[in-house]
């Protein structure tokens, strides 16, 4: 027998990330047959048609013969997986994450809102290690930064969503009210010229109180959340100080921010042969 183990197999990653990477497949290629899904993922044809049927029942992908396109979500109540959507663009919410980072000082206090994004600032701040107090709505990353010995974290409470880890509602949110924090790092589900939106009541509600208890607010969004606005309206941009995205972000999107002048921050992303 070898001394060698043969190579892993791709298709032994988890489901997350194997649709990640039909949907990642899709936006840099506008459709794909099963085959080219299947070779993407490293598995077989009945694994790949098993991960569209969940994209395609989900709301993300539309079938075609022999293949799948990705769709622009028509629904405006529509929310990714969190899963899944830690994965999308994962490079650009590390090199965001790892700007806001640069953001923190030691003894500042900070909101932290449950976007898979923010939780990449957190783990850049992690690195940092400087004494901190986090207050945050999100079960993940507080497990994350109570693994940090000079943070105190703070979760405000309230109701978790059915496949979501994040709190909503009171009596977290009527905490949220009350405190004077420095600093708020938050994502949005949709940002559409200067509007900012969230697909849910709760978690909009919840965001906007976050940002009004802090002195400062950063919006820590990616590229692909330039787009059609969600079910219901969180804030304007001019409502925050700073805005951090990637550098595929389109021009008119661009331009819309910065007619706010705000403080606007474009992460340079190295460009895929």
């Amino acid at each position: 027998m070898s001394l060698i183990d043969p190579p892993t197999k791709r298709v032994d990653i988890v489901p997350a990330k194997r649709r990640a990477i039909i949907l990642e497949h899709l936006r840099a290629n506008g459709a794909a047959s099963i085959q080219e899904l299947a070779d993407a993922i490293g598995g077989s044809q009945s694994t790949a048609r098993r991960d569209l049927e969940h994209l395609v029942e989900k709301g993300y992908l539309e079938r075609t013969h022999g293949g799948a396109v990705l769709v622009q979500p028509t629904r405006a109540t529509f929310e990714a997986e969190p899963l899944v959507n830690a994965e999308l663009r994962h490079a650009e919410k590390v090199a965001i994450g790892r700007e806001a980072a640069k953001r923190l000082s030691p003894g500042d206090s900070i909101i932290l809102d449950g976007s898979t994004t923010v939780m990449e600032a957190a783990r850049a701040a992690a690195e940092r290690n400087i004494p901190l107090t986090i207050v945050t709505n999100s079960l993940d990353i507080a497990q994350l930064c109570a693994s940090v010995s000079s943070w105190r974290v703070i979760i405000p409470g309230g109701s978790v969503r059915p496949g979501f880890m994040n709190l909503a509602g009171n009596p977290g949110e009527e905490f949220i009210k009350s405190i004077h924090a420095d600093l708020c790092l938050c994502g949005a589900s949709a940002v559409s010229g200067t509007l900012l939106t969230d697909s849910s009541l709760e978690v909009a509600s919840m965001k906007r109180a976050m940002i009004s208890a802090a002195r400062k607010s950063i919006l820590l969004v990616d590229s692909s959340k330039f787009t059609a606005p969600g079910f219901c309206t969180l804030c304007d941009v001019s409502d925050l100080h700073e805005v951090i995205t990637d550098s595929a972000i389109f021009a008119e999107a661009l331009t819309a921010l910065r007619s706010t002048e705000r403080k606007i921050t474009v992460v340079p992303m190295a460009i895929d042969g």
